[in-house]
């Protein structure tokens, strides 16, 4: 077999296999041009951490004014895309909207993001500075970008917002959805392997550990559920260690629990509970005296 060969049966494919073809479609939103729109973000939120060379104060507003016009093109170009896809009416000026609205909300954005950076840094007793967490932590991008990408998709903009956090997802294995609502002062340390589905609700003041999962129920319904409330709700001040799951849109860990490793949580625990894994199975304690906790069943 020589090229030619390999051409006509790609071809034949193309006419054959055609539900992964994207040919005479709307231009998508470009992934290269997604990934730059991200680190330019980042040197948004946190300027003078990302520059190759050092920014002054004297240089700020030049280097503003050079840096939100590159992403404004670039984030209108691709929200256009994205709503034309889904065959939006009039996607050019609805873009232009969208993509001054999103900009707007970057200074609220910073304020949250500062309490995340600052949970990092109060949380872990290795950091030795808040530089060393905003140049070295996987979760300051991974929380950074699913913030931004939060913003799009309250605002309805499709394809863009996962996009976004899966080039988050890519560089750090921290899975975050843009549809999850995440309180402020949000803390992963270590960070691979999380997983937070699309309607998780998260409050202030939350640490996860490596490997959490706040996941839906595998059930047959499939798109049907689509919209359900399917994801954890996780109230403030609530840690939960490593290689925990956390299922179902009904579960609730009350506020001031810490959730210990390795445990499997599909039913909810009432506020400040201890959930342990021992020998026999999960045990729910009162964190304040460490007694069992009352009609909680683990049944699953």
């Amino acid at each position: 077999m020589n090229l030619r060969d390999i051409k006509q049966a790609l071809l034949d494919s193309y006419q054959r296999d055609g539900g992964i073809n994207h040919v005479d479609g709307v231009n998508l939103p470009a992934q290269d041009s997604v990934q730059q729109l991200a680190a330019d973000y980042m040197h948004l939120i946190f300027p003078g951490f990302f520059e190759e060379t050092g920014l002054t104060k004297q240089e700020l507003p030049d280097f503003l004014d050079r840096l939100l016009a590159r992403v404004e093109r670039r984030l209108e170009t691709e929200i256009e895309k994205s709503l034309r896809f889904a065959q939006e009416p009039k996607p050019g000026p609805r873009a232009k909207e969208l993509t001054l609205t999103a900009l707007d909300r970057l200074p609220t954005l910073r304020q949250v993001i500062q309490t995340d950076v600052a949970a990092a840094f109060a949380g872990d007793p290795a950091a030795r500075s808040v530089e060393e967490i905003i140049l070295a932590y996987p979760c300051v991008l991974s929380i950074s970008l699913q913030r931004f990408a939060h913003e799009l998709y309250n605002l309805g903009v499709p394809l863009l917002p996962r996009m976004l956090t899966e080039y988050g997802h890519e560089r750090t294995g921290t899975d975050l959805h843009p549809g999850a609502r995440i309180g402020e002062h949000f803390f992963i340390d270590h960070g691979t392997g999380v997983v937070i589905g699309e309607t998780a609700e998260i409050g202030r003041h939350v640490k996860l550990y490596q490997g959490v999962a706040l996941i839906a129920r595998s059930t047959a319904g499939g798109q049907a559920l689509r919209g359900t409330k399917r994801h954890p709700t996780i109230g403030d001040h609530v840690t939960i260690y490593a290689s925990t799951t956390i299922m179902g849109g009904d579960t609730v860990i009350g506020a001031g629990s810490t959730i210990g490793g390795n445990v499997f949580v599909t039913q909810s625990v009432p506020p400040r509970s201890l959930v342990i894994l021992e020998e026999h199975g999960l045990k729910v304690l009162n964190k304040d005296d460490r007694g069992p906790v009352a009609g909680v069943d683990w049944t699953i």
